[in-house]
């Protein structure tokens, strides 16, 4: 098992910069893209999942990367039910709701295990 040096090397950003690009790829759709607030609210979410993976990983100790490993499980839910929201406004298909909650379930559950292997580790770091 190849060890992992930086946040880029963990499967759980590289599931979250995937589900980034889709929100941002989806909410360019024309309709999608006139609601400037709820356009700018997914965005934001799915980019927190990424970006708090990231700070979590550079924080020196796991008690604080799994704080940020819970704020990044909750931005992924946010990003799920907002995928409601947008299917209901009709501003996504079914198809592509359904990829969203298949990113977000996997994302979930693989954030969960992290947190659970860093809480059972013998490494706590400084924080």
């Amino acid at each position: 098992m190849a060890s992992v040096t930086s946040f880029e090397d963990l499967e759980i950003w590289k599931l979250a910069r995937e589900l980034s690009q889709k929100i941002r790829l989806l909410s360019r759709k024309e309709q999608f893209s006139k609601d400037f607030r709820f356009c700018g609210q997914i965005n934001s979410a799915a980019g927190s999942v990424m970006d708090n993976i990231a700070e979590g990983f550079e924080r020196d100790g796991n008690k604080e990367f799994i704080n940020f490993l819970y704020i990044a499980k909750g931005s992924n839910g946010e990003v799920r039910s907002q995928s409601f929201r947008a299917l209901d406004a009709s501003f996504i298909s079914d198809i592509e709701q359904k990829e969203i909650l298949r990113l977000t379930e996997t994302l979930k559950f693989k954030i969960q295990g992290l947190i659970q292997t860093l809480k059972n580790s013998g490494g706590k770091g400084y924080k």
